[in-house]
């Protein structure tokens, strides 16, 4: 009774329950949040502290900066804000102001990329036939997911691509500018209530063991100084016969590709991943291949049950 009087306590304040409705659409930092509603960060920063605390709001880090969205399973959160008036003048004017700063957010991101001479999308840099990709992703992955881990999210997609048989859905990125462009696709497509993004690296998943029952790492391993490591991380937090699916090139000669793609592999073949895939405690399943300018493989695998995995340090909750 005490928890549940503290956070009506804690959300019977005007500005606290327009944070909670921002909240509830997609994770904003602070500055994000003083924008939306015109007030300044000390107050805004006391009311979320306030909201943190009482269990209705979690605060995600990233480097210098902090998230605040609503954490799964608040029920009186998501009661309270369904009885507030959709056509409330207030709660309309954020949701605008809200939908204009994560375009601005998304915009500067795609800026920096082209500035930087990077091309965020590689299917369509290699000119990889992206949607045959996709449908033999889903043909892998089951029909109904309770909790999915995109690795090396990027932009999103993939959380999109499977949103629709995923209870919750969580994307793991390095670059801020990703995922800046990844919540602005959740937001946009109404998916932030169920699918977070996160900085993180890769080695070193800040998530519990077993937290997972499927994982995916699309286009990511060619980029990875030690592609063994991050696929024993991938399996550490899956749970026991969780499928893993790596989706990468297969072995090519297109040396270009590691000096002007920064690609650290020229392609995997079946062995090499079957044996890493093996030493993480997973079972390799047969491959997919989808044929292009570049063949991309499939490589689905099932988390074995007994298998020890060192625990990283520092965890989030999802």
């Amino acid at each position: 009774m005490d928890k549940f009087l503290a956070q009506l306590r804690a959300a019977a304040e005007p500005t606290r329950l327009r944070l909670l409705a921002l909240c509830a659409r997609g994770a904003f930092c602070v500055t994000d949040l003083c924008d939306v509603l015109g007030q300044s960060q000390p107050r805004l920063s006391r009311h979320l502290k306030l909201l943190v605390e009482a269990g209705l709001l979690e605060r995600v880090p990233e480097g210098a900066n902090a998230y605040f969205q609503l954490p799964p399973g608040v029920d009186l959160a998501r009661l309270l804000l369904a009885r507030l008036p959709e056509d409330d003048p207030l709660l309309a004017a954020d949701r605008r102001a809200a939908v204009r700063l994560a375009a601005e957010r998304a915009r500067e991101a795609s800026d920096a990329f082209r500035r930087d001479g990077a091309d965020w999308d590689e299917m369509r840099a290699l000119t990889l036939p992206a949607t045959a990709i996709e449908e033999a992703l889903l043909g892998l992955l089951p029909p109904a997911i309770e909790r999915f881990l995109d690795i090396g999210t990027g932009t999103g997609r993939l959380l999109e691509l499977v949103a629709d048989r995923a209870e919750r859905g969580l994307g793991i990125d390095a670059s801020r500018e990703m995922l800046a462009l990844a919540r602005a696709r959740l937001a946009e497509r109404g998916l932030a209530g169920r699918c977070a993004v996160r900085q993180a690296d890769m080695y070193r998943l800040p998530l519990p063991d077993a937290a997972f029952d499927a994982a995916a790492l699309q286009m990511v391993l060619h980029y990875a100084e030690d592609p063994a490591a991050a696929l024993a991380e991938a399996a550490r937090v899956l749970q026991p016969g969780g499928l893993l699916v790596v989706i990468d090139l297969a072995p090519h000669e297109q040396s270009d590709l590691l000096e002007q793609q920064a690609h650290r592999w020229p392609g995997f073949d079946d062995a090499a991943i079957a044996g890493w895939l093996g030493a993480a405690g997973c079972a390799a399943q047969p491959a997919v291949t989808v044929p292009g300018p570049l063949d991309v493989r499939l490589w689905p695998a099932r988390r074995l049950p007994g298998h020890v995995a060192a625990q990283t340090t520092s965890v989030l909750t999802f």
